[in-house]
């Protein structure tokens, strides 16, 4: 009796989808995740600080000019540093609604 054998899988893989979409997510794993970003952020924030004072403090030795690049640079790569962890940011939470986006697309339909 093959059709009732697909039947019988049809029914274990609605099973296990339906188990899959109710089972709630590991505490440990969104722990870890959510360091994993603010450490990202963290980073891209002290990069940008770190190359815009580099290169001010470059500029600064090869011209003479003593404090105004520097200032300048570690402005602007901080500007940079904070461009980039709202792009970040942006770019994790279209991530998190993409499910929703899709659940209601799917429910749409």
């Amino acid at each position: 009796m093959p059709e009732d054998e697909d039947r019988l899988a049809a029914l274990e893989r609605r099973i296990a989808e339906m188990r899959a979409k109710d089972a709630p997510a590991p505490h440990q794993e969104s722990h870890h995740h959510r360091a994993q970003l603010a450490w990202r952020m963290v980073v891209e924030l002290v990069a940008g600080l770190l190359i815009g004072f580099g290169m001010g403090y470059g500029l600064d030795a090869l011209f003479g000019t003593l404090p105004w690049f520097l200032v300048v640079f570690t402005l602007l790569g901080f500007a940079a540093g904070v461009k980039t962890m709202i792009a970040s940011a942006q770019e994790v939470q279209a991530r998190m609604d993409a499910p929703e986006r899709d659940a209601t697309k799917d429910g749409d339909a």
